[in-house]
């Protein structure tokens, strides 16, 4: 499975950029009625992807005050119980969803921007060498806590994982999730006739998803090839720090304001589309997420640079603080109050002063 052309196709897709399709590995998009998109089976469009699994959801047995039933694959996971079983499915939703594309509303603006940077972002982190092991640590655990936040998922959901090494597990249980995803695939394909009336794909159609649902959540262990913001004219230097990291931190670490002169030359540019739009979004998110969370007294510098022409400096600082919430995150964390930075305050817009002030 080549992550690569799929996610360059979800990034055509996603920001309309018009592109001619390319072979997905028996994949393609298909534009729904709504404006959505989803990933089907090639020539079939029949059922989606992300819905295989839909009529396969366990019973939720926080609604039975005695559940009488085993997970489906006890035999093979004896600690599993059935609310960890609906845990570990909803993982698995949430990462197949990762190839949704959803039509954007006010309501989902944010959430969908931070589950797509949060997986783009877990791809990197493995090849960063400009990170110490435990501030990859803290970045790995900070990303992947958004991307599930961010699908949205239930709170038990949502604190139910955890790392050892580069292997995603479930806490309470010690299951790895690779072998957990494997046997679970696995099961349904032998055991088709089984739960055929369940089923709305076929045993070699169950094995394709598994290849695709392993190579998501390998990325997401940082384990599989590092993902790259596909090419755009006119923004080769945004894209080539958001497509590695290394080149960010020693770019910045050499002479800020050449990071600082980047974002200028593209607010100066007066080419628009929403790919572009997205890449100085990810840029700003990524000067959040590895400069500002190691020291966040380091925004005093962008402002600095900026203040001469205030209107992209308030645009830059609004998209920093209300594109997303990895910041408001970050300032809990360090117990850091904004109102006492009031040079960046001073360039709140309404939506900003209502989230943070």
């Amino acid at each position: 499975m080549n992550l690569q052309l799929l996610y360059n196709e979800y990034v055509n897709i996603k920001f309309n950029r018009g592109l001619p399709p390319v072979q997905t590995d028996g994949f393609e998009y298909g534009v729904l009625e709504d404006g959505s998109a989803e990933l089907f089976f090639t020539d079939s469009q029949n059922e989606p992807f992300v819905e295989w699994t839909c009529e396969l959801q366990p019973r939720d047995p926080n609604y039975v005050t005695n559940p009488d039933w085993k997970p489906v694959l006890s035999a093979i996971f004896e600690r599993l119980d059935v609310y960890d079983e609906l845990i570990l499915y909803y993982l698995l939703i949430t990462i197949n969803a990762t190839t949704s594309i959803a039509k954007i509303n006010p309501y989902n603006t944010m959430n969908d921007f931070m589950k797509n940077y949060c997986f783009f972002q877990l791809a990197q982190l493995a090849s960063v060498t400009r990170l110490d092991d435990e501030q990859k640590r803290q970045l790995r655990d900070f990303f992947f806590f958004f991307y599930l936040y961010a699908h949205p998922v239930n709170e038990e959901t949502l604190y139910s994982f955890s790392f050892s090494g580069q292997d995603l597990v479930h806490a309470k249980t010690n299951i790895h999730m690779e072998r957990y995803f494997s046997v679970y695939h696995d099961y349904y394909s032998r055991n088709f006739d089984k739960h055929k009336d369940r089923l709305s794909i076929a045993p070699q159609e169950i094995h394709a998803c598994k290849e695709l649902s392993l190579e998501l959540l390998r990325t997401v262990e940082g384990k599989s090839f590092r993902l790259s913001m596909p090419p755009e004219e006119g923004i080769e230097d945004v894209l080539r720090l958001i497509n590695d990291v290394d080149h960010l931190l020693h770019l910045y670490s050499e002479n800020k304001t050449t990071l600082f002169g980047i974002m200028k030359d593209f607010l100066s540019d007066v080419r628009t589309n929403p790919y572009r739009d997205h890449c100085f979004s990810t840029l700003l998110q990524n000067y959040v997420c590895y400069i500002l969370y190691f020291n966040f007294d380091e925004i005093n510098d962008l402002v600095d640079y900026f203040k001469d022409t205030p209107a992209w400096c308030k645009t830059i600082i609004n998209k920093i603080f209300a594109d997303a919430i990895f910041i408001q995150k970050i300032m809990r964390q360090n117990r850091i109050d904004i109102a006492e930075y009031s040079s960046v305050v001073d360039f709140f817009d309404d939506e900003a002063k209502r989230i943070y002030l």
